[in-house]
């Protein structure tokens, strides 16, 4: 192979900013950079010596250099960053969150909602967050509940109530949907919410201290008692809050990176309103060789652009990168503070996250050498090479050959990969024949994998005996799939857990490990998730189903109707909890339609 010689591309490249790939012999991208002088940022990768051990591993696997020029330094950030979350180049550090972060929401509706969100922001409602996950988010759900007694319920549901819903019994809900709180006092509740989620609890509770003192005055005592429980429910939220600020900006993140024992961690930390509503550890792809300043750089930007951003970030080291600051704050619409050397209470949220962020990677780390443990274990029972990790799982599921469903889950790199499990939903078969279910899967993945479209597993985990794995054989053979080893993993008698027996079909061998080997461990933890992973894909498309069968049997409702129908309800519970003369109002239902869907659903 000849060796890359860079001179005649680095002899032209200009000096103007822009991005830089580099290439293998497979025209893969290694790396994407940023350089705001092309030609000079680029020649000093082959100019220097004492390069790092990740940096010379990449140099010796470059083929060719593309670049691409831009207008300034910011426009080369962005590029860069669309560039690395698009290509996912093996020596960028990359930094994936698994969804959109959540949002607490208050709809735009005259009784306004509040609810969990995730998903593009509507500029109808109120949002506030984002927070660092969904258990933080419903629990400031709860809270507020419990103080401004606002309305969860979807809006078909609330249009449609003809009495107060449960919550309202246990003094969740003030019942707007029926009357039970004038509008004046339920938008007043509206506003104390909101101005408790920017912050200003104080002030809120002055306010309320206030009216509580007025409304006993004038002898309004079940008012008064209303605004007496509502300070008190406020206090003892105030009481829990380990962390609060007392700063002017009420919204910031801490961000703290640490690099240890060749991991490399970024804690999060979110303070909203004034309140510490929880923290995230994320352990980024392809961390090896990078420092904390150089990981920290790398999050902030995958992070934060295109994205809302609170006015102050905290981190823990420093960055020569003014155009960050600049971009973020031109995004935003108003001045972004990132703050490397914080003082008084940010002192604290700082260390806070940084000795998160060391028990994330002892945890990390303790969890990783039980899973190599599991691993290895697994390989010397089934006689693998060193190198094998791969393991592909198949489950079937279905309610008397109703929806059914196949799942396939993946455990790879020490640890179950759930973006890359599939549902593969099953048709033309016999209902009820999980033989047929599983040739038809086995065959839609494999035979794919077969033809060079996808990464062939070191295991593949049936659920199931011997007529399960023998239609497996039959299948791997027919696809000419090759270096997989087939195991069936068959349960034992009595089905009991750690009697499970292995069967690998190209040995002609039946194997039972101990109830307490590591490896059989593994594979009921692969096992089980497979057969998790079935169920939930089985249950949505059982749901789906049933809800368009229930209209479908209505004579006179074709498709166009049932889809109008369950838009304007919300789906098919505000359908039935609709009246004959909502049921007139959908576009195509007329009174004798309406009377027979109402008797349907009743």
């Amino acid at each position: 192979m000849p060796v890359f010689d860079p001179k005649p591309i680095l002899a032209n490249l200009p000096n103007l900013p822009g991005v830089y790939r580099f290439l293998s012999t497979k025209e893969d991208v290694l790396y994407v950079g940023k350089a705001i002088d092309l030609k000079r940022r680029v020649s000093s990768y082959f100019q220097k010596n004492d390069q790092s051990p990740r940096i010379k591993l990449m140099l010796g696997q470059v083929a060719d250099i593309q670049t691409t020029v831009v207008r300034s330094e910011a426009e080369a950030l962005i590029l860069e960053n669309n560039l690395i979350k698009a290509l996912a180049p093996r020596y960028n550090i990359l930094f994936r969150d698994d969804k959109s972060y959540p949002y607490l929401m208050l709809s735009g509706h005259r009784y306004p909602r509040l609810a969990y969100y995730r998903g593009a922001l509507d500029k109808q409602n109120q949002y506030f967050g984002p927070f660092p996950n969904g258990y933080a988010a419903r629990e400031s759900i709860q809270l507020l509940q419990r103080v401004f007694k606002l309305r969860t319920c979807e809006d078909s549901v609330f249009e449609h109530r003809t009495r107060p819903c449960l919550l309202f019994q246990i003094k969740r809900c003030s019942g707007p949907c029926v009357e039970q709180i004038p509008a004046e006092q339920y938008q007043q509740d509206v506003l104390n919410a909101t101005q408790f989620l920017q912050g200003k609890a104080n002030d809120l509770l002055t306010d309320l201290d206030a009216k509580m003192r007025i409304a006993a005055a004038s002898w309004q005592f079940e008012e008064a008692a209303a605004y007496r429980d509502q300070i008190h429910a406020l206090a003892k939220v105030q009481e829990k809050q380990f962390v609060s600020s007392n700063a002017s900006e009420t919204d910031a993140d801490i961000v703290a990176c640490v690099v240890e024992n060749g991991l490399v961690c970024v804690n999060l930390v979110m303070i909203r309103g004034g309140r510490h509503v929880g923290d995230k550890s994320l352990f980024p792809a392809h961390g090896e060789g990078y420092d904390a300043q150089g990981a920290l750089e790398a999050f902030l930007v995958q992070h934060y652009l295109d994205r809302n951003i609170p006015p102050v970030i905290v981190c823990n080291s420093s960055s020569d990168n003014v155009t960050l600051d600049e971009l973020l704050s031109a995004q935003a619409g108003r001045k972004i503070s990132i703050v490397s050397n914080p003082i008084t209470e940010r002192r604290v949220w700082l260390e806070m996250a940084l000795k998160n962020a060391v028990l994330a990677i002892q945890q990390r780390l303790l969890s990783e050498s039980t899973q190599l443990g599991r691993i290895e274990a697994l390989q010397v029972a089934l006689q693998l090479p060193d190198t094998a990790q791969r393991i592909e799982c198949f489950d079937i599921s279905h309610t008397m050959g109703e929806a059914t469903v196949a799942s396939c889950v993946v455990y790879d790199r020490l640890g179950m990969q759930p973006k890359e499990y599939r549902h593969y939903n099953i048709a033309g078969i016999t209902a009820g024949d999980d033989y047929a279910a599983m040739r038809q899967v086995l065959t839609r993945r494999y035979g794919k994998i077969a033809q060079g479209e996808g990464m062939v597993p070191d295991v593949i985990l049936i659920d199931g005996g011997k007529g399960q794995i023998g239609v497996a054989v039959e299948v791997i053979e027919e696809v000419g799939l090759q270096g997989a080893l087939l195991v069936g993993v068959a349960k034992g008698e009595s089905r009991k857990p750690g009697l499970e027996q292995l069967i690998v079909p190209s040995r002609n061998q039946t194997l039972q490990l101990p109830r307490d080997s590591a490896a059989l461990h593994l594979v009921q933890t692969i096992r089980d998730e497979a057969h998790r992973f079935a169920i939930t894909g089985h249950r949505a498309r059982r749901g789906k189903a049933r809800v368009a069968s229930s209209l479908e049997e209505i004579e006179g409702i074709g498709a166009k109707r049932r889809q109008k129908l369950l838009s304007r309800f919300g789906g098919l519970q505000g359908v039935k909890a609709a009246s004959v003369e909502d049921l007139c109002q959908v576009e195509g239902i007329n009174q004798t339609l309406a009377e027979k869907i109402y008797q349907a659903l009743h």
